[in-house]
């Protein structure tokens, strides 16, 4: 497949399969447009044990946002949007309680989670975006602050994107995504649409793990409302290297593809600062100096599918993971894949947290229990004085890197606290979101 030996991280991706109880993966990787790397790990079926192989179809999860963000990069460029343009002008029913200046929360705030509204409760039953618009405007929560303050995953604010695509073009989001990127790249067993799914051969199973039993339990696929626009697309990792090969300027003359370079460019521009040495852009994570490259991707996750896609510009790679099971991080197996393309040591981390030796004081400031109403909740405390965490029923022994930051010692996960004028912090920034102290 190349002059790469692939032979460690097969033994890798084998290694965290077994530990992770991952029924099913598949990878592939790219470099200059040409695959490097692809293939099939474990099963995707547990009663048939049929194989998973890179045509297999998963959920992507989240890195649906990118699809979404470039279908907005698409209109920018069209003249009939801007990244710039208040929601309201798209949109004017939109607000949210205990805004003062509706026009103060733009399209690039969408864009990038930071209007200020916190997690909330997933409403998957919501169909229609006039029913989702409603919701905002009337459900119970307090702002984290003014748009662009800060920085928190919201699923619920992402999809009003949808609703701006709908209201420019005349057609149903999916349909727009589905006509001006999927098909013009030739994503041919990519869709949104689960009645495709079920007529598709090389479909995987979902599955989750019971955390009771331990074991896997098969899932349907889920059906999540307006929550497509962030995380509805089915695809598999052949389809995934032809979106990437966009990114990194592998495309030319293959694709009838029309959004600018310049547009794709500024989707993974840094914006917003979201841990010690990654940013968020539009709808993609960067890390702008990982060993003299720049690593961007996005993850994704839900019921029966965790996933990573991702690129490096500079060599232009690309790489995607999918797994057909829910709650497992794809981004430690991708990482390492993109390493063993690049000839770095297989294990290197995207991120290395300093030490930092705490005073006690200083993590008592950082004891308590946050949570969020999209329902994830994060509870730290001292033990024999060491900070430890429960984090939705998973331990995890944690240290300090600074004085308002704790890292999972085994993944070095790091979680960081922020305070106000009060002596205690008010909220973490864990997992992507931002959780408020109860």
């Amino acid at each position: 497949m190349s002059g790469i030996n692939w032979s460690a991280f097969e033994d890798y991706a084998a290694a965290r399969m077994e530990e992770k109880q991952i029924p099913g993966l598949a990878i592939a990787v790219s470099r200059h447009g040409n695959v490097i790397y692809e293939k099939g790990f474990g099963i995707r079926d547990l009663k048939t044990s049929e194989p998973v192989t890179p045509d297999t179809l998963i959920g992507v999860g989240s890195v649906t946002k990118s699809f979404t963000a470039m279908a907005i990069m698409k209109l920018a460029g069209e003249k009939k949007l801007s990244l710039d343009d208040p929601v309201v002008k798209h949109l004017p029913e939109f607000t949210l309680r205990g805004l003062e200046d509706p026009e103060s929360v733009k399209i690039i705030h969408l864009l990038t989670h930071t209007t200020g509204l916190p997690p909330m409760l997933r409403r998957e039953e919501l169909n229609q975006f006039d029913e989702h618009l409603s919701y905002i405007a009337n459900a119970e929560y307090e702002l984290l602050g003014k748009p662009g303050e800060y920085f928190s995953y919201c699923n619920d604010t992402f999809l009003l994107l949808g609703a701006i695509i709908e209201r420019l073009t005349g057609r149903l989001y999916r349909r727009y995504v589905t006509d001006s990127i999927l098909e013009p790249l030739q994503m041919h067993r990519s869709t949104f649409n689960l009645e495709e799914v079920a007529k598709y051969k090389n479909v995987s199973v979902p599955y989750i793990k019971n955390s009771q039993t331990k074991s896997l339990e098969e899932v349907p696929w889920p059906r999540i409302g307006n929550y497509e626009v962030g995380g509805g697309l089915r695809s598999n990792v052949r389809d995934l290297l032809r979106y990437g090969q966009v990114f990194v300027g592998e495309s030319a003359g293959l694709y009838r593809f029309d959004v600018s370079k310049d547009s794709l460019a500024e989707m993974w521009q840094p914006v917003h600062q979201t841990d010690r040495n990654g940013y968020y852009g539009l709808a993609l994570d960067i890390i702008p100096d990982y060993s003299g490259v720049t690593l961007i991707g996005h993850s994704g996750g839900m019921y029966g599918v965790s996933a990573h896609f991702g690129f490096v510009p500079e060599e232009g790679i690309v790489a995607a993971v999918l797994m057909n099971v829910y709650g497992i991080s794809a981004d430690e197996i991708w990482l390492a894949a993109v390493n063993t393309a690049l000839g770095f040591p297989l294990e290197q981390k995207s991120a290395v947290e300093p030490v930092y030796e705490a005073a006690l004081e200083e993590l008592e400031r950082l004891v308590g229990t946050y949570t969020s109403a999209e329902g994830g909740y994060l509870r730290i405390y001292l033990e024999d004085g060491k900070p430890k965490a429960d984090w939705e029923g998973k331990y995890f022994e944690l240290r300090a890197s600074d004085n308002r930051t704790l890292v999972t010692q085994k993944s070095e996960y790091p979680i960081r606290f922020f305070f106000r004028d009060e002596d205690n912090a008010w909220a973490a920034l864990a997992g992507m979101r931002m959780l408020t102290r109860i």
